[in-house]
């Protein structure tokens, strides 16, 4: 508190030193570019949040709410601490300063001809309308309460030939009690078979294989562009396959999520793949505030790394991977400090990071199961196992990377499935208390 309390202060005097300089702060001329910006883009009409941030009114009548939460940086939402990603959603403090300048001085809105157009937003799908759109094949009808549900549907495309694919779109039809949903394409009629109208139990796997991942949806995502030159292949005749994870709210509720595929004629020239770094060794004591787990994986040929997805769920509170090189060098791949549940993001890279052959990547993911921790779910805090529940735990660091060489994709793929063979017949570890 005494941290933020300074922080406040200090962002104070530079709104003041700014207002002694000159002109007064306007909605059209100074916040409208900076709200376009960072914020639009959740904050507008049909998007994820609650009240958009277009007009003047928008956000005059939000005027110290907006200037409260970018200035414990609360808002934009934005994880990382390092290193810099594509696409952040970072203010700098001026900017920051500058909103609480103009919520300080009464919200002014200036000269409307000085307001810049505002965003265009597409009605329906982002990327506009897609190759191929589709949903489950009837709503599900989650119940009040009970535990979380893994649940597969099986969504039977029309006949097909093969397609690559350069976009993806996934839309839960309920956000309050979608978890998380994840995309495959099953060739072998397994999930068909399974599914008699309204999905089939599968936590972990959709309970075929080869289960061949086209994607996912996570709290505060959007839609999935691939990099030039690498796309996904949507073989013939595939079934499309989608797996929701489901979170019981305390009332009835109905989903029906949907998705969309956008395609390119351009055939992949380089494929990516999944380094997971994982762990199940999580029984976390109440009061435990530092519990901490950990896991690695050396590449076996050289790579590209491209983009990197955390995952944990409530009291994860700190995340690190990391490198370190065949000469011992050292290189943080990402560093969350604050975790937060809500926003799960999967991170791509400003530019490719080449990984050569040898380096071990790793990862440490600590845990704070206290009273302390203002996200934990249970009051007092309780025993926290791994598991498939909200409130149990999870520890994944999934590295997206591309083998430089296309001939060496075979070998690193192998060396994957054997780490996660080894993995899963190691059991769920209890770690001794200290």
């Amino acid at each position: 508190m005494a941290a933020h309390g300074l922080r406040l202060a200090m962002l104070a005097g530079v709104a003041a030193a700014l207002w002694a300089k000159g002109s007064g702060v306007t909605f059209s001329h100074d916040v409208a570019p900076v709200l376009y910006h960072h914020c639009a883009t959740c904050h507008h009409a049909g998007a994820v949040a609650p009240f958009p941030l277009i007009t003047y009114a928008d956000a005059a009548r939000r005027a110290d709410l907006i200037a409260a939460v970018t200035a414990n940086r609360y808002m934009p939402p934005w994880l990382p601490a390092a290193p810099r990603f594509a696409g952040e959603r970072r203010l700098t403090d001026a900017e920051i300063a500058l909103l609480a300048r103009w919520a300080a001085a009464g919200a002014p809105e200036g000269d409307p001809a000085e307001t810049p157009p505002a965003p265009h937003f597409p009605e329906g799908w982002s990327l506009g309308a897609p190759d191929l759109e589709a949903e489950i094949p009837s709503p599900f009808q989650v119940p009040a309460e009970g535990p979380d549900l893994y649940r597969c549907f099986s969504v039977r495309l029309p006949h097909h030939a093969q397609h690559y694919v350069r976009a993806i779109e996934i839309r839960p039809g309920d956000p309050k009690v979608v978890h998380h949903a994840l995309l495959f394409q099953d060739v072998t009629g397994t999930a068909r078979k399974r599914d008699a109208g309204s999905g089939y139990d599968c936590f972990g796997t959709p309970g075929f294989l080869p289960a061949r991942g086209l994607g996912g949806w996570t709290p505060g995502s959007g839609a999935i562009t691939m990099l030039p030159g690498i796309a996904e292949t949507l073989y013939a005749e595939a079934d499309l396959v989608i797996q929701v994870h489901y979170h019981p709210t305390g009332r009835p509720e109905t989903d029906r999520t949907r998705l969309a595929l956008y395609y390119t004629s351009e055939k992949p020239r380089r494929h990516l793949i999944d380094v997971g770094l994982t762990s199940n060794r999580i029984d976390i004591p109440p009061g435990a505030r530092d519990f901490r787990v950990t896991d690695h994986f050396t590449l076996p040929v050289d790579v590209d790394l491209l983009g990197i997805i955390p995952h944990a769920h409530y009291i994860a509170r700190d995340m690190l991977g990391y490198a370190v090189l065949p000469d011992g060098t050292r290189r943080t791949l990402i560093h969350i400090p604050d975790w937060n549940f809500n926003w799960q993001e999967q991170y791509r890279y400003s530019a490719p990071i080449r990984l050569p052959s040898g380096t071990r990547v790793e990862m440490e993911f600590t845990y704070d199961n206290s009273e302390a921790n203002p996200r934990n779910p249970n009051h007092p805090p309780r025993r926290v196992i791994y598991g498939p529940a909200s409130t149990d735990e999870m520890a994944g660091l999934h590295l997206q990377v591309a083998p430089a060489r296309e001939s060496e994709l075979e070998e690193l793929d192998q060396a994957i499935w054997g780490k996660m063979m080894r993995m899963l017949g190691g059991g769920v570890y209890r770690q001794p208390e200290k």
